[in-house]
């Protein structure tokens, strides 16, 4: 039997990656090792549908448990890999063995940001990001009548926020910017997501640093920042980003920085070494960059690409970054990367509940978009980014003109 294809990380990233590689007519050996002893799963779930209580355990799986073996997909579940020998292609197992591979993709993903301060240690501070960690949280939000403190005010931080209020809790976010969600959306835009929240009894503080966590019997009770000698605290959780897992690969002598480097077809500089996902810090065509992309539809869609690039196919991984979110009755799906400098023109009122932003460059190229409680724009939207082309911002405003005809 020839060297498998080893996938290392089994979430959505390579899951989806086996899947391609099936579908392609692949059909030598195919070996996907997660840490986790889940089978594959997608994260959304973990912060919206199945932590809200709406949504069943199973519905976050990547496909029925029994399509791995089905698919002749040997899935080692609750095995880590442990060291990389790039030279003699050779992985080793936290199980002990010695796994040859004739081409691996590293999908290893990341882990959430440890909170560095006094006290972080201390039961009822909790963080989110496996099913482990959700089912968890899930547990204590739906108790209700807690007093819960969410530092960072990103997108984990409130979702959490906003599950945790629809389960009855007293909700407090620390935010050390200007606004929630103030290094991706700015000022204008973050202040819509912060009066979301006070619109809902969140007490929304920014501005606001965390200078330690205290107790009683080894569990938090209060929270101490800059500003507050305690907020009271029956639970914590703590938000305030993801790390990419490169610890295998910069043992193993890659090129790391902010994530495995590799180029527009997802590989690396190592011969037959990719990378895919959250960890994969990869060339954009569009951008001439390297970027780093955390959020699903990376995943979802780069997890294939790396597939395709390592049976030698011609690939060019250039999606428009994209990302989604619903905390309460808002619905919002964001494409592009804007950059500090650019203007937002809005299409529709931000306080009406249904509008778009635009993130426009200094020139008048659209390089984000975010609609919120407006559908089915997503493709016109990311058309007009790709287009680089000048738009009037007062055409962008106009709703009368279709988004189509501005990405020409």
């Amino acid at each position: 039997m020839p060297d498998p294809f080893v996938i290392v990380g089994a979430g959505l990233a390579g899951a989806k990656a086996a899947e391609t590689l099936r579908g392609e007519g692949f059909d030598d050996p195919v070996v996907l090792v997660g840490e986790e002893p889940e089978t594959p799963y997608e994260r959304p779930p973990l912060s919206k549908g199945y932590l809200l209580g709406k949504a069943e355990r199973d519905s976050a799986q990547v496909h029925a448990p029994d399509w791995y073996a089905d698919n002749d997909v040997d899935l080692r579940t609750g095995v880590a890999a442990t060291h990389l020998d790039a030279d003699a292609h050779r992985l080793t197992l936290s199980t002990g063995e010695q796994l040859p591979y004739r081409r691996l993709l590293l999908a290893t993903g990341s882990s959430a940001r440890r909170l560095p301060v006094p006290g972080a240690d201390l039961d009822g501070v909790l963080y989110l990001r496996t099913f482990a960690d959700s089912d968890r949280l899930r547990a204590e939000l739906t108790q209700g009548g807690r007093r819960i403190v969410i530092v960072g005010g990103g997108w984990i931080g409130l979702e959490v926020a906003a599950a945790a209020r629809t389960h009855g809790n007293s909700v407090t976010v620390v935010e050390p910017q200007p606004t929630p969600l103030y290094q991706v959306l700015g000022a204008e835009m973050g202040g819509v997501f912060a009066k979301l929240h006070r619109d809902h009894e969140v007490d929304v503080l920014t501005d606001t640093v965390v200078r330690e966590l205290r107790g009683e019997n080894g569990r938090v009770t209060s929270v101490v920042t800059d500003r507050h000698a305690g907020l009271p605290a029956d639970l914590v959780v703590v938000g305030i980003g993801a790390a990419p897992n490169t610890q295998l690969a910069a043992a193993a002598g890659l090129e790391v920085d902010n994530g495995v480097v590799v180029n527009e077809a997802l590989r690396s500089a190592t011969p037959d070494v990719y990378a895919a996902g959250d960890v994969a810090s990869a060339f954009h065509p569009h951008y001439g960059r390297y970027v780093r992309v955390e959020h699903w539809a990376n995943a979802l869609n780069g997890g294939p690409a790396a597939a395709r690039s390592m049976l030698d196919q011609d690939v060019v991984y250039d999606r428009v970054p994209y990302f989604f979110t619903d905390q309460y009755d808002l619905g919002m799906e964001y494409s592009g990367l804007s950059s500090p400098g650019d203007s937002v023109v809005c299409r529709g009122k931000p306080e009406s509940g249904e509008f778009i932003a635009f993130w426009m460059s200094p020139d008048g190229r659209v390089t984000a978009g975010m609609n919120v409680n407006v559908w089915d724009v997503t493709d016109p939207i990311q058309q007009l980014i790709r287009s680089r082309r000048q738009v009037q911002a007062a055409r962008l405003q106009d709703p009368d003109t279709p988004l189509e005809v501005l990405a020409g």
